[in-house]
């Protein structure tokens, strides 16, 4: 009695404590899945406004015309001036009728020389991109530039910026962090850390069970104490049920892991952008489904905590009670159907079953569509990883179904070594 309740003791303790991890660890992830969302990052007006204005801000600051752009304004410049005289000259070539008209055209024509003009027109082109391209004037474009970008960005309003001001300080306050780097970083330790300890105390309490069982099987042999074994392990059976039904058994974590774009031969990047995440225990998912408007999903929830949850419990029960109780109650009809023949109807081996079913085609799925978001080509490169996992809840539900499997083959042998009582003569 003292050794198994030393065990039983520990399956409890390292029960609750891991049960305590696997919430705030699922919390944790909850956090840091809202600041790195998606749509605080890639579908962020505010931070696409913020990472362009670098880049044109940038630009504008270091614009300079190179001697062959000169030339080319030059050309350009020379092209328009000849085009003016040209114009002018047809302009007073035309036929007049007034007097004042005759006398401004035989002016004119005695004073100004086309050619003279079109001759003049390189000088003046240079003055004009001499005077253009001064320091001073490229300076004062640029204070145009960037005052009208600035205008611009200020103009420029995204719903989500009262949201990520307000979700960043609580998170960072929260988590006593000044910044979304150290956020990442002191989230990211602090999961890895709880991470050992949960698995490891999965493993205690998965050793604890399978030490009882062995502990059973080497005094088998000794009736007395079947009894007390069989109902020390009972309360064994009822804590895995218990922590594998409302520990996290799955979770699906979908992340763009690095997107990067070149505008303006800048890059533009964003990295660790959680898509989707979701972990869910069994008594999680059924609450779910219940909360759901559709009877459909209602009905599954329902079918789940009464078979997966209640039915185990009550068939413990009755296992219980058919050991311990008189004839009159262990005996009773109710009571036998839940020990011995209810099992067909206890679906926590079909759990086991669907949830890594689910998992396995779920991840398929998963891969399939991150893989499709891979690309690379010469102006922008994007990589996606699936962090989804089945959880150490997983391992403890699965435990307790094996351990369920024990207990049936045990009862089974315990019972038919017990003696029938003979009736009185």
């Amino acid at each position: 009695m003292l050794g198994l309740g030393i065990l039983l003791a520990a399956t409890g303790y390292f029960g609750f404590k891991f049960q305590r991890l696997s919430a705030e660890q699922e919390q944790i992830k909850e956090d840091y899945s809202t600041v790195n969302n998606i749509t605080f990052g890639i579908f962020s007006i505010d931070l696409w406004t913020e990472q362009l204005a670098k880049v044109v801000t940038g630009e504008i600051k270091d614009f300079k015309v190179t001697p062959e752009q000169k030339k080319l304004v030059k050309k350009a410049v020379e092209v328009q001036l000849h085009g003016m005289v040209d114009q002018v000259v047809n302009e007073f070539n035309k036929p007049q009728k007034s007097l004042g008209g005759k006398l401004k055209k035989f002016a004119f024509r005695q004073f100004v020389d086309a050619k003279e003009l079109h001759a003049q027109v390189p000088s003046f082109a240079k003055t004009i991109v001499d005077r253009i391209t001064s320091p001073r004037a490229t300076g004062k474009l640029k204070a145009i530039a960037v005052s009208e970008f600035d205008e611009l960005t200020d103009k420029t309003y995204d719903s989500t910026r009262v949201a990520i001001q307000s979700v960043t300080k609580q998170m960072f306050a929260k988590y006593q962090v000044s910044s979304g780097a150290a956020f990442n970083k002191h989230i990211e330790s602090r999961l890895d850390a709880i991470r050992k300890v949960t698995y490891n105390y999965a493993y205690a309490m998965l050793g604890c069970a399978a030490l009882a069982i062995a502990l059973w099987l080497v005094l088998r042999k000794k009736q007395h104490l079947n009894t007390t074994f069989f109902v020390m392990l009972l309360l064994i059976a009822v804590v895995l049920l218990i922590v594998g039904v409302t520990a996290s058994i799955i979770e699906v974590d979908a992340r763009i892991s690095s997107l990067h774009i070149l505008i303006m031969g800048e890059k533009i990047s964003f990295d660790n952008q959680v898509l989707f995440y979701q972990s869910k225990s069994i008594f999680g998912i059924a609450r779910v489904l219940m909360a759901q408007p559709k009877p459909d999903s209602i009905t599954v929830g329902v079918l789940i905590i009464l078979f997966v949850i209640i039915l185990p419990m009550l068939r413990m029960l009755a296992r219980g009670i058919h050991l311990l109780c008189g004839p009159r109650i262990s005996e009773n009809g109710v009571t036998r159907y839940l020990a011995f023949e209810a099992d067909k109807w206890d679906m926590a081996d079909v759990m086991v079953v669907g949830i890594l079913m689910t998992y396995i085609g779920l991840n398929g799925i998963l891969k399939s569509q991150l893989t499709d978001l891979n690309m690379k080509t010469e102006f922008m490169e994007s990589t996606t990883i699936n962090y989804s996992s089945l959880q150490p809840g997983y391992l403890i539900f699965v435990g307790y179904v094996v351990f369920g499997f024990f207990l049936s083959y045990m009862l089974r042998k315990i019972t038919c070594k017990v003696p029938e009582t003979l009736p009185a003569e």
